[in-house]
Parts: C-alpha cells; structure tokens; sequence
C-alpha cells in the first residue's frame, strides 16, 4: 500500500484536535474528511478508519512509540509510524519516520499485549470496574469485541417502504447489502459506504441505526393510537423507530433537555414522513408533571457510560472517569423515579442503557423496584445485549409494568 503524504497530514491533524484539543472524534473526523474536496472515497475511507484505529489503541501505541500526552505533532507521527509499520506497510521516506525502529516497534507489540490493559488500550480503573461487574472471561471477551469497528447497519423505514424494496434500491446505487431474521428492519452494509449521499436516505427510506439499538423500541410492545412517551429523545432515532411501529397514529412525545436535538428530530421526522412525534422541551419539572398518569408507554434510553457503544465512539474510554460513572449513576436514579410517574395505570416501562456494566443497569432496575417509586410496578423481562455474543453494540433493557390498580 501507497501511503499519501496529504492523507497523513489530515490523519495527525485530526489526532491533534482528538487528542489535544478535547474535540470528540467523529466531529473531528468529519472536519477532517472536508480538508480537500478532491478526495475520494477511498482517501476519505483512509483518513477515518487510520485516524479511528490509533484513537482506539492509543495506549498500547503511545506506550510502544515511548510517547506522552499531551503529543507534540512529532509523537502523532510516531503513533502513525507503529500504527504503519504494524500494518505490516513500508513506511515512506520522509523526514517525519526517520529513524523509526521498525523492528523493536514488532518486539514491544509482541510483548506489551500480554497484558489486557495495553492490549485492549483501557485506562486502569475502568480495566478494574470491568473485571469486578462482569468477570474476568467475560470482561476480556467484550472489551475485545468493542475494539473492533462497528458495522454499519440501517433500520428500513416501514411508513415508506419495506426491506426487500430498499435492498433493491441501494443496489441500483452502488451499495450492497445483507439481512438477517433476528433483527427484521436490519440491513447491513457488506463495504463502508458513505449512505448519507444516496438517494434513499433523502428520500427518507432508512436511518442509520445499530442492530441492537433496534432491538429497543419493539421491546416497548407498543401499539397504534397509544400515547407513548420517549422522555430521553436526543436526536430521536428510537422515537421515529416508535411512529413507524405505530404506523403514525396515536403520539409519540419525545422529550429532552436539549432543544438542538429536538430540532434535528423534527428534521428527521419531516424526512421520514413522520406525522404523530411531538417534541416538548424539558425546562422544568412542569413538563413531566403534565404527563403525570397519562402515557401508555414510556421509554427511559438513559444518558449512561455508553460502554457499550466504544465500537462507534472509541474516544469515549478517555473522557471517562470514576467520578462521571459515579454521577451517570445518580441521573438513572433520579431519571427512573421521576419519569416512571408519567406511566398510567397497566401500561409500560422501559429502561434502557447502551452500557454493559450491571451497575448501571439491572441493578439500577432493582433498586428502582425496591423504592417507594417502584412499589407500584413489576419486572416483566429484561435483554442483556453484549457486543462479544452479538456482534453489534453492547446494550441492556428491562421491561416493567405498573399495576392496574395503581
């Protein structure tokens, strides 16, 4: 392989803003990505996957090449260099990779992935948190599946069109893809293609989704002409999934803090031919008290460590700390008494996480049982979804049930 000297700078520039300036990296790659506009798909295929693989490994690498944070732009070419010469690629004459001991950087490798912690390239404490709440084997084989990158997976919008349909039509596009009978709304793409640019994603025939988040919003069991609630909207990809389960009738409430989200729900929406999401801005307790007793459903997709999604967002083990997990915990907490009480009598709950850690999950749903917000609900199933046993984002979702006498 051939490497490009302006591909490379693009790639240790984007590591400087990820790695030194705080900038999340796929904003940070997708302002990459626009450095040049006569790259093609495969330069642009480059400078993502590169610049996503050194994020990933950054310990292991950093320890390898003898660097330290913050990076000097010379110790992002030395990241580079192991990154190349572990690829097994010649590295390129230049003066950035000179006297790079390629040799020593194969002996350090061989060595250093003895070790979990180098290998998967996590911080100490979350290696410890791990090993405590899921056990050794298990822990090694997840965190080792959530370094691998993602699939890229697409949920069929059914208010427009069907999977076999829109098969059809990204295939007349260039794009191939594959189904699979556990998830019925699922298409994967067989190579990374940017789908943002075809025509049926203007058109509003798919969203790009993980296999396992789809798993969420038919979990809700939800129904046409329900009231169901998403009370943690974000951008609103599991409530637009909810309306077209609902087949566009009855309401879908997505609530959040953040109105930017909701306005790109509402443009989203639009694309999908959504008609019965309402969007309400949380700006007080107001807005949950006017729902009081009054949702059929209601989905609580928590704000969590997203652990579970370290595929797509491999920057996230390193804004991570103890004192965030500690503090995402008590949010779940309050989340679930609060908005539990939006709930009617004999309708539905579900609590959701995109972590893996049974801290922030079953245990959250028993604790929540056990209050006096709980009392009046039971346990009715729960999905543990690890990335190591399906291939796809590590999630969790428990279903509850409040009384009919409640």
């Amino acid at each position: 392989m051939r490497l490009h000297k302006n591909l490379c700078l693009a790639v240790i520039e984007t590591l400087h803003q990820i790695f030194n300036e705080g900038s999340y990296a796929d904003k940070a790659v997708q302002a990459g990505l626009k450095r040049d506009k006569r790259w093609g798909s495969r330069d642009r295929g480059f400078i993502a996957e590169t610049t996503y693989d050194i994020v990933r490994h950054k310990r292991l690498y950093a320890k390898i090449a003898n660097v330290n944070e913050p990076f000097s732009k010379l110790d992002l070419w030395r990241l580079l260099a192991v990154w190349i010469t572990l690829r097994g690629y010649s590295l390129p004459d230049w003066k950035y990779f000179a006297n790079t001991p390629q040799r020593r950087i194969k002996g350090r490798f061989d060595e250093l992935i003895k070790h979990r912690e180098l290998r998967e390239s996590i911080p100490d404490w979350l290696d410890e948190i791990g090993v405590a709440e899921l056990g050794e084997e298990t822990w090694s084989e997840e965190i080792s599946a959530l370094n691998k990158q993602a699939e890229v997976v697409l949920r069929v919008n059914t208010l427009k069109t069907n999977r076999d349909a829109l098969k059809d039509a990204l295939l007349q596009e260039g794009i191939e893809t594959i189904d699979f009978k556990e998830y019925p709304d699922a298409l994967q793409l067989n190579e990374r293609a940017n789908v943002f640019t075809t025509k049926a994603f203007k058109d509003g025939l798919f969203e790009v989704q993980d296999a396992s988040s789809q798993l969420v919003a038919p979990f809700l069991d939800v129904k046409p002409g329900m009231r169901v609630v998403d009370a943690c909207a974000g951008a609103g990809g599991k409530s637009l999934h909810l309306a077209s389960l609902m087949k566009n009738k009855g309401q879908v409430i997505a609530l959040d803090i953040f109105g930017n989200k909701l306005q790109n729900l509402k443009r989203r929406a639009r694309r999908n031919g959504v008609h019965n999401v309402e969007t309400r801005l949380i700006e007080s307790e107001k807005t949950i008290k006017k729902l009081i007793d009054k949702a059929d459903r209601v989905l609580i997709d928590a704000p969590c460590s997203g652990l579970g999604v370290l595929k797509r967002n491999p920057d996230a083990k390193w804004k991570l700390s103890p004192e965030f997990l500690s503090e995402v915990k008590d949010i779940q907490s309050q989340l679930l008494k609060s908005y539990s009480r939006m709930v009617k009598a004999g309708g539905k709950l579900v609590y959701a996480t995109c972590s893996i850690l049974p801290s922030e999950n079953k245990e959250q749903v028993d604790k929540f049982l056990k209050s006096e917000a709980g009392k009046d609900f039971i346990f009715v199933s729960e999905k543990v979804i690890l990335s190591s046993q399906s291939g796809y984002d590590g999630f969790y979702m428990a279903l509850l049930e409040r009384n009919q006498t409640a």
